[in-house]
């Protein structure tokens, strides 16, 4: 319990002084710790909030008792914070901090943490042990793969021409902020450029991934995990390409949706819940591979195919905008869960979501990711309906109160509806309201871009 008081003396000062429940320390670099901020700040404990964060992020500054602005990669000054104001658990959402170790740092230090340790995060921070785990526990979610630690032009040759019949995607091994993936066919045009960027991969993280190019439709289901205990979100899919009808480049995603049902339109009963037994193992095969247990959010990356579900990657955080959909569902007390997941105490009971459908459209600057020609541009946002959220990115506020947009995705626009169709059109209809040079998807979530999702799984399963 941690008393405050507004720099008052005497009697009066005691008078007005009031104690908070609950000190949460969170590490942050945009959007997503903007999401994972608002649902704190709903918890009945009111919990007091010490964000650290790469920027003065608007929605951040506004929900926090302290923002500390700067490297979150330094872990020294992290440290130091944590130190001087005692949280009562620390949250990291980024992956760089969680992969670097800095749960561990928290968890030395005596602070209880939601993200896994150093040797846990591998699950996201090597391609090549997530592969190797999952061959050993769960061999029939992984596609075929082989880990090469130096470059073998003839050996990779044969194994992408024969053994994958030349459909194949190339993973540099370590985390590389989402983009580290390259798929035959969409951004490596023949074997010789996969071979090409294979060579680079290993010369830079000293090994590569080389798989099965697998077909289907993707999506992703995440879980709070505490060891064994493991209770899952409602399913998403994620956007990842630039432009309408999934062209262009990858980005770090343009936006996701859910169902009121919390499954998606284009699964089966039986896919949902395979997902779900496969995050359930592979937090037991980290348990018994580390040795110790994951505590955090585990989110498994997966591809409905024709005879059931593959394991394209695992995160060790919440994903982003992933977060943004989920958490304004998220009708009991997150701050609770938090602490429930970090004492081992995580049950059933403690996690419930409200049965609405979300659509998250993500506004970027309009050469985004190509170019940063509109950084330093001024945003202008409407006022925010009840039944939409409007999460802040990577965007800076100046002395004037305006608005400013950065080099990459700048804001989240969450629209809740009864059907998706319904949520869609409450974020379409406030990303049209913005004013500034930015742009979003305005096919994310509609009924024709989901219709092709389940067309293609019909004709899969149909074959």
């Amino acid at each position: 319990m941690t008393p405050h008081c507004h720099g008052l003396t005497g009697l009066t000062m005691t008078m007005l002084c009031y104690t908070a429940d609950m000190k949460i320390l969170l590490v942050a670099s945009g959007a997503r710790e903007h999401a994972i901020a608002d649902a704190l700040s709903r918890s009945p404990q009111k919990p007091e909030i010490i964000s650290i964060c790469t920027t003065r992020n608007p929605g951040l500054k506004n929900l926090s008792r302290e923002l500390h602005v700067g490297n979150i990669l330094d872990f020294p000054w992290v440290m130091e914070i944590a130190k001087q104001t005692k949280p009562d658990l620390a949250i990291v959402g980024p992956d760089d901090p969680i992969g670097g170790g800095l749960a561990d740092l928290l968890e030395a230090a005596g602070i209880p943490t939601v993200a896994p340790k150093k040797s846990l995060a591998r699950i996201e921070s090597s391609k090549s042990f997530a592969r190797d785990l999952l061959q050993k526990a769960i061999p029939d979610s992984v596609p075929k793969y082989r880990v090469f630690t130096s470059y073998e032009p003839k050996e990779l040759n044969k194994f992408i021409a024969q053994d994958l019949k030349g459909d194949y995607v190339v993973k540099y091994d370590a985390l590389k902020g989402g983009k580290g993936v390259k798929v035959s066919g969409e951004h490596l045009a023949t074997i010789e450029e996969g071979m090409q960027y294979a060579k680079e991969c290993i010369e830079e993280g000293g090994r590569v991934v080389i798989e099965e190019k697998l077909v289907g439709v993707e999506f992703s289901l995440l879980s709070f995990v505490s060891g064994t205990q493991v209770i899952d979100m409602p399913a998403i899919q994620d956007h990842k390409r630039a432009y309408a009808g999934d062209t262009g480049p990858n980005t770090g995603g343009m936006g996701t949706y859910t169902d009121s049902d919390h499954s998606l339109p284009f699964l089966e009963e039986r896919d949902l819940q395979r997902a779900s037994e496969i995050n359930r193992l592979t937090a037991q095969a980290l348990l018994r591979e580390c040795r110790e247990p994951f505590r955090g959010i585990l989110y498994g990356g997966f591809i409905a195919v024709k005879d059931g579900i593959r394991v394209i990657e695992f995160n060790a955080r919440f994903g982003d905008p992933e977060a943004l959909n989920v958490l304004p569902l998220l009708s009991s007390d997150f701050a609770e869960i938090c602490r429930a997941i970090t004492q081992g105490t995580l049950t059933e009971d403690l996690v419930r979501f409200d049965h609405k459908a979300t659509v998250c459209k993500y506004l970027a600057p309009e050469s985004y990711p190509v170019s940063k020609d509109q950084k330093g541009t001024v945003v202008t946002f409407p006022p925010v309906p009840k039944n939409a959220r409007l999460f802040f990115g990577d965007i800076a506020e100046d002395e004037q109160g305006l608005l400013h947009v950065g080099g990459s995705r700048t804001a989240g626009i969450v629209g809740i509806g009864n059907s998706i169709a319904e949520a869609e059109q409450v974020a379409e209809e406030f990303c049209r309201k913005v004013q500034g040079q930015v742009r979003h998807r305005e096919d994310i979530g509609t009924a024709a871009l989901i219709g092709q999702r389940m067309k293609t799984m019909r004709s899969l399963r149909v074959r």
